[in-house]
């Protein structure tokens, strides 16, 4: 069994982002951890669901034919104006798309790009939420073929 040597060098990181607050709290934390390890590439993926996606593509079609440009001019508007500015200068940011189950996106992505570390916010839903939604966070860490960081929403403090 391969040692854990907590001094490794990464050099692709995977931020997954819904655009949620605490996503661009999790992006903070891929930030830092992109500066600390020289040359390091964060990958940023935002993952559309599928169902959705199907849903609007064919109610959207009998109108507009360009959809899927425009969907991705405004997920590319939304990166521009949220997260290219916060990266510093020497982080090498490379942004995709997918459409599909989140987790399964990720975990995909990062096998195929051989990524090192995941960086995700984790969600604070119910079990309504998570029946519903399903939880990205657990099947990423599940599936994930190296290690993953989950950003909990902050605590609310009560009176």
């Amino acid at each position: 069994m391969d040692e854990i040597d907590a001094r490794q060098n990464f050099s692709k990181i995977l931020f997954g982002t819904d655009f949620s607050p605490n996503a661009d709290r999790a992006f903070a934390y891929a930030i830092r951890m992109a500066m600390r390890h020289s040359g390091c590439d964060l990958h940023l993926l935002h993952v559309i669901p599928e169902p959705p996606a199907q849903f609007w593509k064919g109610y959207i079609y009998e109108v507009d034919e360009d959809v899927d440009a425009r969907a991705k001019r405004e997920i590319d508007q939304k990166i521009a104006e949220v997260y290219r500015p916060r990266v510093p200068e020497g982080v090498r940011l490379v942004v995709a798309m997918r459409i599909g189950e989140a987790g399964h996106q990720m975990v995909e992505y990062a096998q195929a790009m051989d990524i090192d570390l995941v960086i995700i916010g984790r969600q604070g839903v119910g079990k309504v939420g998570k029946i519903f939604f399903g939880n990205v966070a657990e099947r990423v860490v599940r599936k994930s073929p190296c290690p993953v960081l989950v950003i909990p929403p902050l605590a609310t403090r009560r009176p």
